[in-house]
């Protein structure tokens, strides 16, 4: 067995918890053994902590070589200090790893990788259902990957599909990987990956075409008006990724919905919540933080 392989698998293997820290510090775990695991960077180190502020969850990055994995841990509410009583409305997600990259491939955020290219499989950076959640068998594709016109349906205008598809193809999108579901309080989850070919060309979609600071460039279905989520927390968000964020002000339609588009290397994120009555924030940007994660 090599060097590389032995450091590989010490970095994908599970991570079990350490004792509670101080009340002041959100709760970090690492491997039992400090000299098997490599340190932690200060920016990764300032997301997570950032990011276990809104979510149930901690992530450990580990990058050893070319190839990078990482854990991502749901913490109960009992084990953070001070989250011990009332309920945030926060989901609790199963354990979330990342697959490795293949041999010799640079992370998307990588200096060498100039792309901003995602070299894992695709499919598999889509974030799982919630436990509990009712899965969207209409998002599961074929072999998972999603046909454009099951996504061209999230948006209201019927007559502006055949012009966003164009736009799609003109910027080369490769493919779709997606997930849904409903949570028992009848709130609807819906997310998207698209993958092109770099990071430039996605920011260009993304900002030209798809977002603009007043509003998203097509409306979705529900949506009556829609306006900034200037409510978002600047500490959910994670380093590397660009963010355009909305959500539809009140009186609301047939549904509340909230809006999220990640510009994350050559992929494009689509992250939808609605809920008849009102989509509570906390889930969502729960559910942007997770999937930002993933995509870093």
């Amino acid at each position: 067995m090599t060097e590389q392989t032995e450091q590989t698998e010490q970095a994908a293997r599970p991570v079990p918890p350490a004792l509670p820290p101080m009340p002041d510090a959100p709760p970090v775990f690492r491997d039992t053994d400090p000299a098997s695991t490599p340190p932690v960077a200060t920016k990764d180190r300032r997301a997570l902590r950032a990011v276990l502020r809104w979510t149930a969850a901690v992530a450990v990055f580990a990058a050893v070589g070319s190839a990078t994995a990482y854990g991502i841990t749901r913490t109960e509410r009992t084990d953070v200090p001070g989250l011990a009583t009332q309920s945030d409305g926060r989901w609790s997600y199963p354990a979330l790893t990342r697959p490795p990259l293949p041999s010799g491939s640079p992370g998307p955020f990588a200096e060498a990788n100039r792309a901003g290219a995602h070299y894992a499989d695709l499919r598999a950076l889509v974030l799982p259902a919630p436990e509990g959640a009712k899965a969207d068998k209409e998002l599961h594709g074929t072999d998972g990957w999603l046909a454009t016109d099951v996504f061209l349906k999230e948006y209201r205008d019927t007559a502006e599909h055949d012009e966003l598809r164009q736009k799609l193809v003109d910027h080369g999108l490769r493919h779709i990987a997606a997930r849904g579901w409903t949570t028992d309080d009848g709130t609807r989850t819906r997310v998207y990956l698209l993958q092109f070919d770099t990071a430039a060309v996605v920011d260009e979609l993304r900002s030209r075409h798809l977002t603009s600071y007043s509003g998203p460039g097509y409306a979705v279905r529900g949506a009556e008006e829609t306006v900034p989520d200037d409510g978002f927390p600047r500490e959910a968000q994670v380093d590397d990724l660009s963010y355009s964020l909305y959500t539809e002000p009140e009186p609301y339609g047939t549904e509340h919905v909230r809006q999220g588009y990640l510009g994350a290397g050559d992929v494009l994120a689509v992250v939808l919540q609605s809920r008849k009555g009102g989509a509570e924030a906390v889930p969502f940007q729960q559910t942007v933080a997770l999937q930002s994660l993933l995509l870093r």
